[in-house]
């Protein structure tokens, strides 16, 4: 009966007006669908590999269809056969294609007759692009070893043999063995009071994307912050986690109050080692954190208010292919937003949005037009996680509001959450959706033309509605006085200032400054070193534009503990300019290089290398 739903499932977000070919996989779902996996897996940290086999359910949709195209990348198939109804296996001819540096290795299987399930034999590279292995010396504890997936956007081949595009959706067990005294979760039902005994088991009954696939291994601690949320942290960093994200429970009753029940049962949060390249990764039932949101003051937990509405947008109705993130990305900082509104105030929520959107503008000057539309043509899955796929589709669905009114507005939201719930969709469903049932339901307020041109055309229409913020104005107004000489540093007043007000100080300075400006600044704010990861961004930031050689010695420090591309990227990027700072940049690069994750090390070597 699932294998029917999920095979029902797969044919409304296949309909003619999704039907697009996903060109980041080489996967054929048209012919045949997984609707299934169960994974049996061990962990070895000496040899930096996940070993054992994935079991694929199948559903086939052409008569026609002998052949079974999945999508690899650095895996090792050690051997493949196919499962009759009574689950009798007999062994398959496969092989596996070159290597594309995007793609993988397309995994071509072949049957003589269609089988209900599949079960392939392989194991990981130490250098899978999926899976980060660290040392103990690596980890907060510096004990034990740790190890961490990031499968998104097309990952998710380099741990597991699949279907890896998220026009399909299915739900997966796992069996896992790994050493005794870790604790192994996973983007499924974890036991928080499972014994560390090196065998552990899950089930994720909701049909997820493979993006959505996740598995950690460490020496973790678990503690609660509500009847339905719990954070997983290393030891020494759990208490720590669990102040900062007190409110996670509040967050979920919020997001029900606006748009429909949570559907996934707990929403408990990772907190990983600093290397995670991400600030946040929506993995259902266990969102990955970054530690650099733990400053203790809970300016930055809007991180978990994102990954939250992920519940809804994205994972609940999630981009048919990489190119309509915007989908995923713009609507869950739009719900973002609203949440945070909702806990922590409309002055929080707007200095928020003021912040992303003056940043947008900003890359608007510098990115060409193709690339600022909301469905670009991507070169790489990855490209598609942008400024304009979230800050701008968070904008658009803003105008939308504001056009409508709020109290419309999301009671259509609501109604697409619901009505596309556990489906993977394009821009052009949303559009099929959004007219009859918020444009023309109310007529005269805004066109189909109209939200054409935000999604088509790059750029930010001019009439686009911005919140204003009399605080940030008068932070505006010294900024602008201190840089002409008229305010002196330590009279700038930011002592009462928050996180979001010192990260506008510092957006809005100017590309050069000179040394004394910034020594003056640092010495009355003491922003080199501050323990406040965004803060120190900016200021950093700052301090390679103007080359202000003072800062290296804690940028070092800042650029080796953190592997977070948002980050850290940027830095490299500003020092990469110059001889001499492309020289700094490489010897801290060298030192670092270890710690950070693949994706991670990709960038910045782009970066290095000024593309």
């Amino acid at each position: 009966m699932l294998q029917r739903l999920l095979a029902a499932s797969f044919f409304l977000c296949m309909s003619a007006s999704a039907a697009e070919h996903d060109r980041f996989s080489y996967a054929e779902p048209a012919k045949v669908t997984q609707t299934a996996l169960s994974l049996d897996l061990k962990v070895d940290f000496d040899k930096r590999e996940l070993a054992g086999s994935a079991e694929l359910a199948l559903a086939w949709h052409d008569p026609e269809a002998r052949e079974l195209v999945l999508d690899t990348r650095d895996l090792t198939i050690e051997g493949i056969e196919a499962l009759d109804a009574q689950g009798a296996a007999h062994a398959l001819k496969w092989s596996l294609a070159a290597r594309d540096p995007v793609l993988g290795s397309a995994l071509r299987i072949a049957l003589d007759a269609q089988a209900p399930k599949v079960r392939i034999r392989y194991h990981t590279a130490p250098q899978a692009s999926g899976l980060q292995w660290m040392t103990p010396a690596q980890t907060a504890g510096k004990k034990q070893p740790f190890m961490y997936s990031q499968s998104q956007s097309i990952h998710a081949r380099s741990w597991v043999p699949l279907q890896d595009t998220p026009a399909v959706r299915f739900p997966y067990s796992a069996h896992v063995t790994g050493p005794k005294a870790l604790r192994v979760v996973m983007s499924a039902n974890n036991d928080a009071k499972h014994p560390l005994d090196g065998d552990f088991s899950f089930r994720m009954e909701q049909p997820i994307p493979s993006y959505l696939l996740a598995i950690a291994v460490g020496d973790l601690a678990v503690r609660e912050t509500g009847p339905r949320s719990a954070v997983y942290a290393e030891p020494s960093v759990v208490a720590k986690a669990a102040y900062e994200f007190a409110d996670t429970e509040k967050m979920i009753e919020t997001t029900e109050k606006l748009y429909g029940p949570y559907r996934w049962e707990r929403y408990d949060i990772l907190v990983l080692p600093p290397s995670f390249p991400f600030g946040g990764m929506e993995n259902p039932r266990l969102t990955f954190a970054t530690p650099t949101v733990l400053v203790g003051d809970r300016s930055l937990v809007s991180l978990v208010a994102h990954e939250l509405a992920h519940s809804w947008s994205g994972n609940l109705v999630t981009n048919a292919s990489w190119r309509h993130m915007w989908l995923n990305e713009g609507f869950t900082s739009y719900v973002e937003n609203r949440i945070v509104e909702a806990v922590y105030g409309k002055v929080q929520a707007d200095e928020e949005f003021i912040i992303a959107a003056d940043e947008l503008l900003r890359e608007v000057k510098s990115t060409p037009a193709p690339t600022q539309r909301l469905v670009p043509d991507l070169d790489d899955a990855d490209d598609a996680a942008s400024d304009f796929a979230y800050v701008k589709g968070a904008w658009l669905l803003r105008t939308l509001e504001a056009r409508f009114g709020r109290e419309a507005f999301d009671a259509y939201l609501r109604s697409y959450f619901e009505h596309f719930a556990f489906r993977s969709i394009t821009t052009e469903q949303m559009l099929d959706w959004l007219k009859p049932n918020l444009l023309d339901k109310y007529p005269g307020k805004m066109s189909l033309d109209e939200v054409k041109a935000w999604i088509y055309q790059g750029g930010v229409p001019a009439d686009a509605p911005l919140p204003t913020s009399p605080q940030l104005q008068a932070i505006a107004e010294a900024r602008s006085q201190w840089l002409e000489g008229k305010r002196t540093a330590i009279k700038l007043d930011a002592k009462r200032w928050n996180t979001q007000e010192w990260m506008y100080f510092l957006d809005g300075l100017p590309d050069k400054l000179s040394a004394q400006q910034l020594a003056t600044l640092d010495a009355a704010w003491h922003l080199n070193g501050s323990p406040n990861a965004e803060i120190a961004r900016r200021w950093y930031l700052a301090a390679a534009r103007s080359d202000f050689r003072p800062a290296r010695t804690q940028m070092a420090k800042y650029m080796t503990r953190i592997g977070r591309r948002y980050l850290v990227v940027p830095i490299y990027e500003e020092l990469a300019k110059t001889p001499d700072g492309l020289r700094f940049a490489r010897e801290v690069y060298a030192k670092a290089k270890p710690g950070y994750h693949p994706m991670t090390q990709v960038s910045i070597e782009k970066a290095l290398a000024g593309k």
